[in-house]
């Protein structure tokens, strides 16, 4: 078995000059045995470890994606936003039938805390009903070969041995184990993982070659090759890649991936054997699936009359819900009406003017000082963390016209689901007022494309769709975000005491710091101006 064929190939944004040096360096290493006599770079000791299982023993390459059943779609992973609940959501939009499972990967864990802390291991992973106390410790969540395979899970690392430590912990419960060769955060370079390893050829052998040879599932790695992340996806690269890689090499293209039809066009210009998603995954978790046929599920599926559609978000809320309820807290899923259309008849009953409905659910504003606070133990779930991180990035087109919906999220906390029925409530409430709005003025929510629209107008022109229709979100590439004043050119800062209009525009004090950067209280902001800036 050769390294290279062991290892699945993530390419992100545009490959840089520096792919003429990188493809001669991951050829040499490609000759090395990966063996327990191979003979390391030079440089590099050894390994004398004990091998408990033959890495002859193991399926690699193409052979091992093949067994997997030849995924063609792959959830990127990424941090705090591929966990078992938008896994799960994500793969119940494909078709029972469908032939070529969809590939998952988790968040991307650090291999030295994962291994050391018991504790941070139950937060993260959670495969066994050990995690929630429960005795029996059968299978749970995580990797369950019911509905939560094929799995890779993925690590940042820099020394083997802590490595190999966390890969076992949850090597029973995956098919592969990933190394974040990708990640490009100033984080990353301080802590020295992610892309900034491929600065240290030898390091990344010795990861690799150690669990190669002592881990009993598969090792791969997923990296970047590119000058920097604000490039924009040339696929010709990945083409050239394909055509000067061996056959047995599994490639997969990742970037710029807005709607479903982005994926087919990228495997036809690429050859590539599968195409990942991460941000475009994030804002629209069915952009695997294909649209359902004319006629066929009409309560989840929009199509407007310019022949433009998607799957409501409302649609998208209730199943995240659902998810929720019936695999982590495993509760009853509740009773709901049918979601609206227009030819529904009206019933008197549930005719409401706007400002009574927005206002029903909890009080607006501030708890009483004399309000007890809800002490009400929360269940310990990787998935309940992260819901309203990912609400508001898909209700994104709703959000900065009703306010109500916003506020309310911004309201929320893990595993309060009365708040999260709150919010399905005024989400419901705003697409029954757009699908009414849309049947006497439709001009006013279709988006014509313009020859002559340029950059990300002509993008938004193209992809855009309703507020109550799931969609990517578009920001401008640099250059055009520098012209109109949005991002400032490195080394031309603006005076401290004057703002770019779109800053002053955006930094409204009234608006909660989790509404102005997409992704709410977890610290992260999009920092990117990118199309599709993929957060690995």
């Amino acid at each position: 078995a050769y390294l290279l064929p062991a290892v699945k190939i993530g390419l992100t944004k545009l490959l840089s000059p520096w792919l003429g040096r990188s493809i001669p360096l991951t050829q040499r290493l490609s000759r090395a045995k990966m063996s327990t006599e191979a003979t390391p770079p030079q440089g590099v000791e050894p390994t004398s470890a004990p091998t408990p299982q033959s890495p002859r023993g193991k399926l690699l390459g193409r052979q091992f994606y093949e067994s997997l059943g030849s995924p063609k779609y792959i959830l990127a992973p990424m941090v705090d936003r591929s966990e078992f609940a938008w896994r799960m959501l994500t793969r119940t939009f494909m078709p029972p039938n469908e032939p070529k499972p969809i590939l998952a990967y988790s968040p991307m864990y650090h291999a030295r805390l994962f291994g050391e802390q018991e504790r941070v291991r139950a937060k993260q992973f959670q495969p066994t009903r050990e995690v929630i106390g429960d005795k029996n410790n059968s299978l749970f969540l995580d990797g369950n070969p019911t509905f939560d395979r094929p799995l890779f899970v993925q690590f940042c690392a820099n020394d083997p041995s802590e490595f190999l430590e966390a890969a076992r912990h949850v090597a029973p419960y995956c098919d592969a184990v990933d190394l974040n060769l990708g990640c490009p955060q100033g984080i990353a370079k301080k802590g020295h993982y992610g892309a900034f390893l491929q600065e240290d050829w030898d390091l990344i052998y010795k990861l690799i070659n150690r669990l190669y040879n002592e881990l009993s599932v598969p090792i791969t790695a997923k990296f970047r090759i590119q000058e920097s992340k604000e490039k924009t996806l040339n696929w010709d690269y990945v083409r050239y890649l394909r055509d000067n890689l061996p056959p047995e090499t599994v490639i997969f293209a990742n970037g710029n991936i807005l709607n479903h039809d982005d994926l087919e066009r990228c495997l036809e210009a690429t050859g590539a054997d599968g195409v990942m998603s991460a941000e475009g995954n994030l804002s629209d978790p069915t952009i695997f699936s294909k649209p359902p046929a004319v006629g066929t599920n009409e309560r989840e599926y929009w199509r407007g009359r310019d022949g433009k559609g998607g799957y409501r978000i409302d649609a998208i809320l209730r199943r995240y819900l659902d998810i929720i309820y019936k695999y982590v807290l495993e509760q009853p899923i509740p009773e709901r009406k049918p979601l609206f259309l227009p030819s529904d008849p009206v019933d008197a009953t549930e005719e409401s003017s706007p400002e009574e409905t927005e206002g029903n659910g909890k009080e607006e504003g501030p708890p009483k000082k004399k309000q007890k606070r809800d002490k009400t133990k929360r269940p310990n779930s990787p998935s309940l963390g992260v819901m309203q991180g990912h609400l508001f990035q898909v209700l994104r087109p709703m959000v900065a016209s009703h306010t109500n919906v916003r506020d309310a999220l911004a309201r929320s906390r893990p595993g309060d689901m009365a708040a999260f029925e709150h919010v399905l409530t005024l989400v419901e409430q705003a697409v029954k007022s757009g699908l009414k709005e849309y049947e006497t003025t439709p001009e006013k929510f279709e988006k014509h494309s313009d020859e002559n629209l340029t950059g990300s107008k002509a993008i938004i022109a193209e992809y855009g769709r309703p507020f109550w229709i799931c969609q990517p979100h578009v920001r401008p590439l640099p250059e055009e975000a520098v012209e109109n004043g949005a991002l400032q050119a490195k080394g031309k800062a603006a005076p401290k005491d004057e703002k770019p209009e779109a800053q002053k525009d955006t930094q409204d004090t009234n608006t909660p710091a989790s509404e102005r950067t997409g992704t709410p209280a977890d610290g992260k902001t999009d920092t990117s101006a990118t199309l599709t800036p993929d957060p690995l």
